[in-house]
């Protein structure tokens, strides 16, 4: 007796629904995906050295930060220590020239919130050189 053999089909996945199915989930995440730009401010930070520096610029913003956390912007002591206030303080002497350079001196022992209130208001404010001072080690 002759059994007629029969005809596998071949097997295959149809990958065309699973590629179709990526690329929707491609495009959700590109279209829902927020880019945000981080701000960051530039430091320029001096090295303590014997030279004393040999630029002398003309006009400078200098904001003084004491041990308690008090600012004094241009030798003029604030009346507090809200940011409101120091953003003020700037503004007022920015009035002319916004590309100033921007010092910020600060005691040893000045609570770190105070200089990053005064970094981040000076950012905000569009200073584009901005310098910390520091003091010789002595050895």
């Amino acid at each position: 007796m002759k059994f007629q053999r029969q005809s596998r089909e071949e097997v295959s996945v149809n990958l065309t629904p699973l590629i179709d199915v990526v690329f929707l989930l491609l495009i959700f995440f590109m279209i829902s995906t927020t880019f945000t730009k981080d701000s960051r401010l530039e430091i320029d930070l001096p090295q303590a050295s014997d030279a004393p520096s040999s630029q002398s610029p003309g006009k400078i913003i200098e904001i003084v930060i004491d041990a308690e956390g008090q600012y004094s912007v241009d030798g003029k002591p604030l009346v507090n220590t809200q940011a409101k206030t120091l953003r003020l303080a700037i503004r007022k002497l920015m009035i002319d020239d916004e590309k100033l350079p921007l010092v910020i001196t600060a005691d040893a022992k000045t609570p770190h919130q105070s200089v990053v209130t005064a970094m981040d208001i000076s950012g905000k404010l569009g200073f584009e050189k901005l310098s910390i001072t520091t003091m010789q080690t002595t050895e």
